[in-house]
């Protein structure tokens, strides 16, 4: 395999695919920075703003992949990558040899470990590097962004991630990235019931909840979902800074991951199944607070 080598703006291209609700900001740290920027996507109306600051429109990826030399895919689901990777017209068919590249959708540890293994015969990298933060987190490139793969791989990309994350963890070899999401998740699953039930309490109770949120977010109640997402909810804004879909998504992931652990977790499981009803009410495309409905 090639020698990993370091990125200079110059004569670097960044392919992304993937222009969703963070992707866009993400992509749009990239240009702000000076880099050359392709993008794809299955609409392409969702990359048009991309475009107007500089982007470069491909019309698929096979296109993309064969002109840019770091490629980001920031996508839906698994099989979502498993095709854009894998497929018979892929990014690994057609991309050149010693091409990066970095997958930051919440995918499975196994897939991920799979595409590094075709990537690396191939003669190209790979990292896992699953997010967390947002739709803010994305705009304000302050995304925590969790590392999977090849250290040396992890140090020559560092300076790419750095553009649109702050806290940037290498985490272990290929499929590390995406274990650590899945702690982030399930660590927020049960962390959101609890929000919205302290939201329902306060109003229940006659309190002013904005005056509550005043005392109990900076205490040890404080938690990210807290301070940005209850403030959506007493606002009635259920925009989506994450689908709640894909919230679903990478709970059954995080769910099968630990059953093949032998391990039992019961908090996942209610906040999957209280998800589960909301979704069944049509609200899969709402933002992940809307599960604040439930009680109001």
């Amino acid at each position: 395999m090639a020698e990993v080598g370091t990125f200079s703006i110059e004569k670097t291209v960044i392919g992304f695919i993937g222009t969703g609700v963070m992707g866009k900001s993400m992509a749009g740290h990239l240009l702000g920075n000076g880099y050359k920027v392709h993008v794809y996507t299955r609409t392409k109306e969702k990359a048009n703003e991309l475009i107007e600051k500089g982007a470069v429109w491909k019309d698929s990826v096979r296109e993309l992949a064969n002109e840019a030399n770091v490629i980001i895919t920031m996508v839906g689901y698994p099989n979502d990558v498993e095709e854009i990777y894998l497929g018979e017209n892929g990014l690994l068919a057609y991309a050149q040899k010693g091409t990066y590249f970095i997958d930051m959708t919440t995918s499975t540890p196994t897939l991920a470990v799979n595409i590094h293994n075709t990537a690396k015969k191939n003669e190209m990298y790979t990292l896992d590097a699953p997010v967390s933060g947002g739709d803010i987190g994305a705009k304000e490139a302050r995304l925590a962004i969790m590392v999977g793969g090849d250290e040396v791989v992890f140090e020559a990309c560092r300076p790419i991630l750095e553009i649109i994350g702050q806290n940037i963890v290498y985490q272990g070899p290929a499929g590390s990235g995406q274990h650590t999401k899945m702690c982030n998740q399930i660590a927020i699953a049960s962390n959101m019931i609890g929000v919205c039930e302290a939201i329902a309490y306060a109003k229940k109770s006659g309190l002013d909840p904005e005056q509550v949120l005043r005392s109990i977010s900076t205490g040890a109640a404080g938690s990210w979902s807290l301070s940005n997402l209850a403030p959506r909810m007493i606002a009635d804004n259920f925009e989506p800074g994450f689908f709640i879909k894909h919230f679903i998504k990478d709970m059954g992931i995080a769910l099968e991951e630990a059953k093949l652990m032998g391990m039992e977790v019961p908090g996942l499981e209610l906040a999957k199944k209280l998800y589960d009803e909301l979704a069944e009410k049509g609200e899969g495309d709402s933002g992940t607070q809307a599960l604040y409905k439930l009680w109001s």
